[in-house]
């Protein structure tokens, strides 16, 4: 990972505050190494900036890597934000979905996530509609991870994804569990959303 891309990536974690990166090369004049990221400097005419979230769309935020962020873009459409949050600079969604593994780690990811968003260490304009845990296993769940999930129900709308088995080797199911029918009508109808009979 390049310099920049590391710095951008530390700034937009979770619970960091608000950083404006500078573009190397480049000034807020239009040359120079001065430049926020987001600012498009052009030698015709006045840089760009976007300086709120889209509300369009719905962005999945990965609690940790490997929640399953990507897999839910996929299937149900929408933007993968990744382990940070949304960004104005990339009219990424103000609607998020938080999203984490059931086991302990993966809960406690979650929590974390919640807690850096009620003490407002969000962008401006950010909404949550709620929370999806994705099995990390087949199975019943031990009852102090089933603790853990009532007491992430208490915060936000929670919504669970059971384990899929042809999801782990990279093939589709013969029917959609139920429960990601459901997921898609919470994100509402996306054009990119997959369409199931």
């Amino acid at each position: 990972m390049t310099a920049e891309g590391e710095q951008r990536r530390e700034a937009m974690q979770m619970g960091n505050g608000s950083v404006a990166l500078r573009r190397p090369g480049v000034s807020a004049g239009g040359s120079g190494p001065d430049q926020p990221l987001g600012v498009w400097a052009h030698d015709d005419g006045p840089a760009w900036r976007r300086d709120s979230l889209s509300e369009d769309g719905v962005g999945w935020i990965g609690a940790h890597g490997g929640a399953g962020a990507t897999t839910l873009t996929r299937l149900l459409g929408g933007t993968d934000i990744g382990c940070r949050w949304p960004d104005p600079a990339l009219a990424e969604p103000a609607q998020v979905m938080v999203v984490g593994r059931t086991n302990l780690d993966g809960l406690r990811a979650v929590a974390r996530a919640l807690h850096a968003m009620r003490e407002g260490r969000h962008p401006a304009g950010m909404r949550l509609l709620g929370v999806v845990l994705i099995a990390d296993a087949p199975g019943r769940l031990p009852p102090p991870l089933l603790g853990r999930i009532r007491l992430l129900r208490s915060i936000s709308p929670v919504h669970r994804v059971p384990w899929i088995p042809s999801y782990r080797v990279g093939e589709e199911p013969k029917r959609p569990p139920r429960q990601l029918s459901r997921l898609s009508t919470v994100v509402g109808p996306r054009p990119e959303a997959r369409r199931w009979p």
